[in-house]
């Protein structure tokens, strides 16, 4: 019998496949927990649907990233720390501080999107990069001034 997985079933398939399983493991296991629907013509329509719907956001999502990604790359932010000799910080700048100097700026990027291999620990101009997509990446520039 075919069917249309609803979610993820481990061992036999993945949310949104048509697969063809055993009769009495669809009517009596995956049709009653909602996990699997019966692949008619009217269900494989809907899927083809949910599919195209599904892809028309991701199509928007990374458009919206790519405009993101313009003024955040014209953007460069200041933040000042206290330091000592040779322009070494005494402590370090953090994600969370680029994060919270963004949303002064009106973006609203999550820390967990900046990638900071490390804390910046020196004054200067640094280069960071921010993970707005899986296929977009910024790069904002950070200036360490000295406090």
């Amino acid at each position: 019998m075919k069917v249309i997985f609803l979610q993820d079933v481990k061992g036999k398939g993945k949310a949104g496949e048509v697969k063809d399983v055993s009769e009495g493991y669809a009517r009596n296991f995956l049709i009653p927990r909602k996990m699997a629907v019966e692949a008619n013509d009217a269900n494989l329509k809907q899927l083809e649907m949910k599919k195209k719907s599904e892809a028309k956001r991701a199509q928007k999502e990374f458009e919206e990233a790519q405009a993101l990604k313009a003024q955040i790359e014209k953007t460069e932010i200041t933040l000042s720390a206290k330091s000592g000799e040779g322009g070494r910080l005494f402590g370090s700048i953090t994600s969370k501080q680029i994060a919270e100097e963004l949303k002064k700026k009106g973006f609203n990027i999550d820390k967990r999107k900046i990638d900071l291999n490390e804390p910046i620990r020196t004054l200067g101009y640094t280069d960071v990069p921010l993970k707005l997509h899986p296929k977009v990446t910024a790069v904002l520039k950070v200036h360490v001034k000295e406090a």
